[in-house]
């Protein structure tokens, strides 16, 4: 199965999604783990490479059949191979998700944008964390809103996809002035101000990730 024009996402889509962000943070490993060392535990780039690497090799191994199945398995190799919280939030995200499109073997629009909002509200309970407390939220949730509102709209997967990438975006990049309220970062109070969050990089990474690889297939 390959992408199509016509706006829905297949599991080959959706593979293509999982190595793009597999690329995307070993490339940024580094650069995350760097953000991380100011406010957290100087860890996220090791921990997020690790997880992006299992998922990689997972989908290799035992290639699902439909997009709920890739999702779980997407979510369950990030639980198991992610240490921190990060590996439970990003599991959740996509376990949410793989619950919310089921056994569906491709995904338009309208289901995406659903499942995203399923996964991104799984997060929030999941991490008790809210748009503001600087978090990976700040930079999921106005994505979610942005892809729901483009598939409201009837606008393209395409188009709809960057305008989800270009809200996480924003969203990752207001975290530099939020005084963290969540996570290792609370800890060092005002002095968590001036910095960017890594857990909104990395997820404004994962949204770009899945633009950037349907725009590759459909050309």
């Amino acid at each position: 199965m390959t992408g199509t024009e016509d706006g829905r996402l297949t599991v080959d889509d959706l593979t293509a999604w999982m190595l793009r962000f597999d690329e995307r943070i070993a490339a940024e490993a580094e650069h995350l783990t760097e953000l991380d060392s100011a406010i957290g535990d100087a860890d996220h780039g090791t921990n997020i490479a690790r997880g992006t690497g299992a998922v990689r090799r997972r989908l290799a191994d035992a290639p699902p059949g439909d997009a709920g199945a890739l999702l779980k398995s997407s979510g369950m190799a990030l639980v198991s191979t992610v240490g921190g919280a990060s590996g439970s939030l990003y599991g959740t995200l996509f376990l949410e998700m793989a619950k919310s499109v089921g056994p569906a073997p491709e995904l338009d629009t309208a289901v995406l944008a659903d499942a995203f909002r399923a996964g991104v509200a799984g997060v929030v309970a999941r991490g008790r964390a809210e748009p503001g407390d600087k978090t990976m939220v700040d930079a999921l949730q106005p994505a979610a809103e942005a892809l729901s509102v483009a598939a409201a709209g009837g606008r393209p997967l395409l188009e709809s996809l960057r305008a989800a990438a270009a809200a996480a975006a924003v969203g990752r990049d207001a975290t530099i002035p939020l005084v963290a309220r969540k996570g290792r970062a609370s800890y060092l109070g005002e002095r968590s101000a001036d910095h960017l969050d890594p857990g909104a990089t990395s997820a404004a990474i994962l949204v770009q990730a899945l633009a950037d690889a349907r725009s590759e297939r459909v050309g």
